[in-house]
């Protein structure tokens, strides 16, 4: 078995049971006047990414290994949008509301939309969440399962919340989940450190990190 130089110790590789899944790739967190900028966070720790986690897609396209894409997103409704969540926080637009971007992380508005750079191509699985983890309320479980997959390696936003979210629900279900470092952010640099050494203590708890360049090369070499 081919194996990944990753944190804390080698990721043993499985490319015949392996996925990527980008988390929350958008507008709405990515751009000023998103969502995310709305809340007074800097965006452009966001846009940095864009480059790695675009050639950590093509790599697995390459691959031939299964892409699948998430979306914060809600109905337009607000009917699967609880109290709780669109009242958090302060910020000067909320879930629901019209912004720059059209009506905020809400199906089908340009803001909710991932970034043009990293879009969906036809036939890879977009799973709308309206939640922070990817396994509420949608088929990304039974999806998972159709594909036969086993690991999921992890890239996008926010380090800290729905992809750390994502891989403890995954890593409860099961799956081997790794990581990639410079393929994730968060609007806090002490918040994506705090996520990663978390993923990984106690003998990879919840999983693995790795860079994107080691990612590729455990895909190549197995």
């Amino acid at each position: 078995m081919a194996e990944i130089d990753a944190l804390p110790f080698p990721f043993g590789c499985k490319p015949e049971a392996m996925a990527l899944v980008v988390i929350d790739m958008q507008r709405d967190f990515a751009e000023p006047g998103g969502f995310g900028a709305s809340l007074g966070n800097d965006v452009s720790r966001v846009v940095a990414i864009v480059p790695t986690v675009k050639r950590l897609i093509e790599g697995f396209r390459a691959a031939g290994l299964p892409v699948i894409h998430t979306m914060e997103c809600h109905r337009p409704d607000l009917s699967d949008l609880p109290p709780a969540k669109r009242s958090r926080g302060n910020p000067s637009i909320r879930i629901g509301d019209v912004g720059p971007m059209g009506r905020v992380l809400i199906v089908g508005e340009p803001g909710t939309a991932i970034l043009d750079e990293l879009a969906p191509l036809p036939g890879e699985i977009v799973i709308e969440k309206p939640g922070k983890g990817a396994f509420y309320a949608t088929s990304f479980g039974e999806d998972l399962k159709r594909l036969g997959v086993q690991q999921l390696v992890f890239a996008g936003v926010t380090t800290e919340v729905c992809v750390q979210t994502t891989m403890r629900e995954a890593n409860d279900r099961g799956y081997e989940c790794l990581l990639a470092e410079d393929a994730t952010e968060s609007y806090f640099p002490e918040f994506k450190a705090a996520a990663l050494a978390m993923i990984r203590a106690q003998g990879a708890i919840v999983g693995w990190t790795a860079t994107t360049d080691q990612v590729l090369k455990g895909i190549a070499d197995a």
